[in-house]
C-alpha cells in the first residue's frame, strides 16, 4: 500500500514539475529558438487558412508582431514559429498542456475559461448574431421555435443559446458543426434553419460562400463578447510581453491598421477595450 502511494506521489510530482517546466514560455522560447501559434482554419477575418500551411488573419498578424517584438526582447537571432491548427473544442486543452504557446484564434474571453488560462487584452468586442437564408423569413430569435439551429461544438454561442432557450420559452433543435465552416454548410444546405455566432464569423463566411446574396444576418445581438488572444494560466512574465506589445500597437495605431487590412472597422465597445486595456471577461460585458 505504501508502495503504490509513493509511486502515485511521484507520478503527482513528475506531472507537477513537467508542467512547472512549460510555464515559464519565454524561458522555452529562448532555449528552444522556437514557439508554437494555435491558428484556426475558418474563424473568419481573425484566423483562417490559406492552404499549404499557411494562414492570415487579423490575430494571426497581431500574434505574428507579438511574437516578433519577444524575439527582440530575447534577442534571438531567429524565431521558428510553428503553427497548430486548433477547433473550439481542443484550443483550450492544448495551452494546458504546453502544445500550444499563444492561442491566436477567436476565443472570447469568459469568467470559466479563465479559471483555466489567461487572456491577453481585449483586441476586439463581436456581437453574437444569426445567419438565415435571405429568403427564410426570419427577422429574430423567437422565430427560431421548432426549427434547427446550428452552431459551432465548444463555443460560447451553445450557451447562449441554451439561456435565451430558457428564458424565452423557444424550443429549438440545436445541431453542431465540428468547426465554423461545417456549422455554416449545415445552414447552406438546408440541414439547419439559422446559424448563430460571432458576427464577423458569419460575415466572413457569408462572403466567402457561393452565394452570398442568399444569406443575411438578422435579429437581435445575442450578447456581447470580447476577444482575446489565449495564453497559458500563471505566467505572468510572458503575458506582460504579450500585453506591451498589444498595448503599444493600439498606442501607435497599428492595431487599428491591421484590422483594417482584414476588412474590419472598430465599433465603440472595440475602441473603449483598447483606450483602456483589460482583461476583462464577457459577464462584464453583460452588465453594461
Amino acid at each position: 500500500m505504501k508502495k503504490t502511494m509513493l509511486v502515485q506521489a511521484l507520478v503527482l510530482a513528475a506531472a507537477s514539475l513537467a508542467f512547472g517546466a512549460h510555464a515559464d514560455t519565454l524561458k522555452k522560447i529562448k532555449d528552444s529558438g522556437s514557439v508554437t501559434m494555435g491558428v484556426r482554419e475558418s474563424s473568419g477575418a481573425m484566423s483562417y487558412t490559406l492552404g499549404d500551411g499557411k494562414y492570415a488573419g487579423f490575430h494571426f498578424d497581431v500574434c505574428s508582431r507579438v511574437l516578433g517584438d519577444i524575439q527582440k526582447s530575447l534577442g534571438l537571432a531567429k524565431l521558428d514559429i510553428k503553427y497548430q491548427p486548433v477547433t473550439s473544442q481542443n484550443r483550450i486543452p492544448l495551452v494546458q498542456n504546453g502544445t500550444v504557446d499563444i492561442e491566436c484564434g477567436s476565443t472570447t474571453n469568459n469568467a470559466t475559461r479563465q479559471k483555466d488560462v489567461s487572456f491577453a487584452v481585449t483586441t476586439f468586442v463581436t456581437e453574437v448574431r444569426i445567419a438565415v437564408k435571405a429568403n427564410s423569413g426570419i427577422t429574430s430569435i423567437a422565430q427560431l421555435k421548432d426549427k434547427s439551429v446550428a452552431t459551432t461544438t465548444g463555443t460560447t454561442s451553445v450557451q447562449l443559446l441554451r439561456k435565451h432557450e430558457r428564458a424565452n420559452g423557444i424550443d429549438f433543435k440545436e445541431v453542431f458543426g465540428k468547426d465554423h465552416a461545417d456549422s455554416f454548410l449545415l445552414l447552406e444546405s438546408g440541414r439547419a434553419d439559422a446559424f448563430v455566432m460571432d458576427d464577423y464569423i458569419l460575415a466572413g463566411l457569408i462572403a466567402r460562400s457561393k452565394n452570398p446574396a442568399g444569406f443575411k444576418i438578422t435579429g437581435e445581438p445575442l450578447s456581447l463578447e470580447p476577444i482575446a488572444i489565449m495564453i497559458r494560466k500563471d505566467d505572468p512574465a510572458f503575458k506582460k510581453a504579450v500585453d506591451d506589445s498589444i498595448i503599444g500597437m493600439m498606442k501607435s495605431g497599428e492595431l487599428e491598421k491591421i484590422l483594417a487590412k482584414h476588412g474590419l472597422q472598430p465599433g465603440a465597445d472595440t475602441k473603449a477595450a483598447w483606450a483602456h486595456p483589460n482583461d476583462k471577461p464577457a459577464e462584464e460585458y453583460a452588465k453594461k
